[in-house]
């Protein structure tokens, strides 16, 4: 090997221990020694539970290679996490939608960290008989004017709806882009998306609506106009339900914490894993107002 070939490769190397969030053996020793001696550093991060999954499995492989770290993730919805990172009880707010479409929340005060796009969609028991329906349809079912399975060409089965409740980034995603802004009927609620699958999974005639990170073979996910939800077209905006995963904080954050939130946005591998797509998938970007613009 020729020394300007062996220099790539170092300095290849060298790109991929900094930027990444994996574990290994390499990028453990290298984190490991530059971090002995540093501080402890603690950051909690606090609100959507369906940006949870991502930051958990990167939580872990990033203490791992910083052992300095303490990094405590927790659910509660979007709102949870914007209302405590504006007043500076955690480090992060983690939220599915935007702080400017929350009331009563500073958005001035925070700063938005991207750090992936995730897809939602309708979710029914398997027993329910479908696997597309109209959007009239679906809007037909939130709002209680259809309350049968039959009706839309499934089993003779009552509808069951599971909602999230209000403070709920998907909910509010999901009222926005699948009910065209209309409220859901007044149903059982559920803070998180874990315990929604569940219920979904294990009551016949129920239906929800989950982040695709959530998706599995224990549930339905239906198809809208014959559109699927899937990473392709969330990328085009053909299907249209999804959101940005935001992480806030409240003001520029602290070299420490800007670290970790750089982590996640780098493992583009991770981010693929668990069910979300990169910034750098998308073909179109969505400000807060819902402008679509091609990339």
């Amino acid at each position: 090997m020729n020394k300007k070939l062996l220099a790539s490769v170092i300095l290849g190397v060298s790109i991929g221990v900094l930027v990444g969030c994996g574990n290994s053996s390499d990028s453990k020793k290298t984190s490991s020694e530059s971090t002995a001696s540093s501080k402890p550093v603690k950051i909690t991060a606090v609100g959507s539970t369906a940006l949870q999954p991502l930051v958990d499995a990167a939580k872990d492989s990033f203490t791992e290679e910083n052992p300095n770290y303490t990094i405590t993730v927790q659910g509660g919805g979007s709102g949870t996490g914007l209302s405590q990172v504006a007043d500076k009880a955690v480090e992060i707010g983690n939220s599915d939608v935007f702080a400017e479409e929350k009331s009563g929340v500073p958005a001035e005060d925070l700063v938005d960290h991207k750090v992936a796009v995730v897809g939602m969609g309708p979710v029914v028991n398997k027993d329910a008989g479908v696997k597309n329906l109209t959007k009239e349809q679906l809007k037909q079912i939130f709002t209680g004017k259809i309350t049968n399975w039959k009706e839309v060409g499934g089993a003779d089965q009552e509808i069951s709806i599971i909602n999230r409740a209000s403070g709920s980034g998907t909910r509010a995603t999901f009222e926005k882009w699948a009910l065209d802004g209309e409220e859901a009927v007044q149903s059982q609620e559920q803070d998180s998306s874990g315990t929604v699958k569940e219920i979904v999974a294990q009551t016949p005639g129920a239906i929800s609506y989950l982040a695709f990170s959530y998706f599995d073979d224990s549930l339905t996910a239906l198809s809208i106009d014959n559109v699927k939800p899937t990473d392709k077209n969330v990328a085009d905006n053909t299907w249209i339900i999804w959101s940005y995963e935001h992480m806030y904080t409240n003001g520029k954050p602290s070299a420490s914490v800007k670290k970790f939130i750089d982590c996640i946005t780098a493992d583009k591998s991770l981010v693929k894993k668990l069910g979300y797509l990169p910034i750098s998938s998308m073909k179109v970007e969505r400000d807060v107002d819902g402008k679509v613009t091609d990339l």
